[in-house]
């Protein structure tokens, strides 16, 4: 297995690109939970360029009934991004002064249940600035959302078979 680069500019690309729209090769969760995982898995696999196809553990998404609980689940992204030792992208949890366009912030209630996973497209000023789906946005500014608790999930980069 080879470490490569994550792909930022790949994955902002990608968020600018279907920010306001749906990409067909994907279902639309909106009307079942909310698209928001699903979109930011979009922009990571954008940026790695490959998916983990482990069953349950794993990282892909093949059709809406074939893929993995981490393609749309945000508690399940943080777990397989934050420990994935295998092909794919991975990640470290961070502080959001730490993030770089290309991760994802994860948005919870006080209790630490959470519940969104807006993608960070720029950083201006010390800023975040975010896209994400189910309330569609590109470029907006992460202190205009209304949350209690924020985590960061800093890409590290992507595992490949040589």
């Amino acid at each position: 297995m080879i470490e490569t680069a994550y792909n930022r500019e790949n994955a902002v690309a990608y968020a600018k690109k279907w920010a306001f729209g749906r990409n067909p090769a994907y279902y639309n969760f909106n009307l079942i939970g909310g698209d928001c995982t699903n979109f930011a898995s979009q922009c990571i696999y954008a940026g790695a360029e490959v998916m983990n196809f482990t069953p349950v553990t794993g990282w892909y998404y093949r059709s809406v009934n074939d893929r993995s609980p981490s393609w749309t689940g945000v508690e399940y992204l943080y777990n397989f991004l934050t420990a994935n030792e295998g092909v794919g992208p991975f990640a470290k949890e961070a502080p959001l002064s730490e993030l770089e366009p290309g991760d994802i912030v994860q948005l919870g209630t006080s209790t630490g249940d959470y519940y969104h996973s807006p993608v960070v497209v720029a950083i201006r000023n010390g800023m975040i600035f975010v896209a994400a789906h189910t309330n569609d946005a590109f470029n907006r500014p992460l202190s205009s959302y209304n949350f209690a608790k924020a985590r960061g999930i800093h890409i590290l980069g992507v595992r490949k078979e040589e």
